[in-house]
């Protein structure tokens, strides 16, 4: 198959979808790979590199469009990539669909469009390798975002998370102890801050008290104790994640007015919706907005901000899903490879995710 990667919007993602030698052993597997000129370049791999594994590069998006069987991108297609893409092509890409939008999910179900979500992709056991991939960066990532956010000069409460002898550390609650939860709470905890952890699933609650005994507290994630963990945190973590859904807004505007002025809201959430009344999408370059005097992290790409090791990342656990389908096609892939079928949203120009149906009405 002719398999394209494609530029990403340098102002919202740096990220590419795959590293050089990703490249080459779809290429030494018999499929052509194009890539967009310089798409890459963020993550420090040039034209060059793809150019010495034999992929070939290509000056415009629209070529890669119209050569490609299989499109590899990190970020969904455009509203304008989907009108140039032509019927029944293939798309790898962090779609989240479920905060895409109705039309732009009509265009793609009119334009048969097979889309296939790195976010919600299984390996047959339940496990998500590519999520938890960006699972972990963004949550180690968190902890040093925290720390910069709480600077004075950024308007936060001006507070170290490690405190110093006789100057008590700042408290950090986390909600979610998923992937996200764990990498935040070991960072946090590695730099010396108050550590709180609540979520649904007592479970996971006790595994991480068994991994850090004595040294996080830990709360069941209903309401009485989310406002409690609200109002005495200096930095309050959501890392709540709700398959192929939205993510409910569980914080409310109210208790986010509750929160210390200059405290740090950093909602991982966001590109699900977001967890809080307040949250709203920003970009790498503009990462922080204040409301009711807290400072608001909402970008929903974090992971961006380390490109050339997410892209290794994403190439280390995807690959093997795109070699899968290069190599057989969707539909036999789909067959054969435990847990792809659960990335697949929208297949010959049906959508086969029931959340997705009932949230677009179709």
């Amino acid at each position: 198959m002719n398999i394209g990667i494609l530029k990403e919007d340098l102002t919202k993602e740096w990220r590419v979808a795959l590293t050089p030698a990703g490249a080459q052993a779809l290429i030494k597997d018999g499929h052509k790979v194009f890539v967009e000129k310089d798409a890459a370049s963020m993550c420090r791999f040039t034209d060059e590199d793809y150019e010495k594994v034999g992929a070939k590069i290509v000056y415009s998006s629209d070529e890669i469009i119209g050569r490609s069987d299989i499109i590899l991108k990190i970020a969904p297609l455009t509203e304008n990539e989907i009108d140039r893409v032509e019927d029944s092509k293939i798309v790898f890409a962090f779609w989240h669909l479920e905060v895409i939008g109705k039309k732009i999910f009509e265009k793609i179900l009119a334009k048969k469009i097979n889309t296939i979500g790195y976010e919600i992709i299984e390996d047959g056991k339940g496990n998500r390798p590519v999520l938890e991939v960006s699972s972990e960066i963004a949550g180690q990532l968190a902890i040093p975002i925290a720390q910069k956010c709480l600077q004075s000069n950024y308007n936060g409460r001006g507070i170290l998370l490690g405190g110093i002898p006789g100057v008590p550390p700042a408290a950090i609650v986390i909600l979610g102890a998923g992937v996200v939860g764990k990498a935040a709470v070991r960072n946090a905890l590695g730099v010396g801050a108050h550590v709180s952890v609540l979520d649904i699933d007592i479970d996971k609650l006790r595994k991480l008290t068994e991994m850090y005994p004595g040294r996080i507290t830990t709360a069941i994630a209903n309401q009485y104790n989310i406002e409690r963990g609200i109002k005495y945190a200096d930095v309050f973590i959501s890392a709540v994640r709700i398959s192929a859904s939205r993510t409910p807004h569980i914080i409310s505007e109210n208790m986010i007015k509750s929160m210390k002025k200059g405290s740090v809201f950093l909602d991982i959430s966001i590109d699900q919706g977001g967890i809080s009344e307040t949250s709203r999408p920003t970009t790498p370059q503009d990462p922080i907005y204040i409301k009711h005097g807290v400072l608001h992290h909402c970008v929903p790409n974090i992971p961006s901000a380390v490109a050339r090791t997410a892209t290794y990342g994403l190439t280390n656990t995807a690959l093997p899903y795109i070699k899968a389908v290069a190599d057989h096609g969707i539909n036999e892939a789909i067959e054969n490879v435990p847990g792809l079928i659960n990335g697949v949203c929208t297949l010959n120009g049906k959508c086969i995710k029931e959340p997705l149906k009932i949230l677009y009405n179709i």
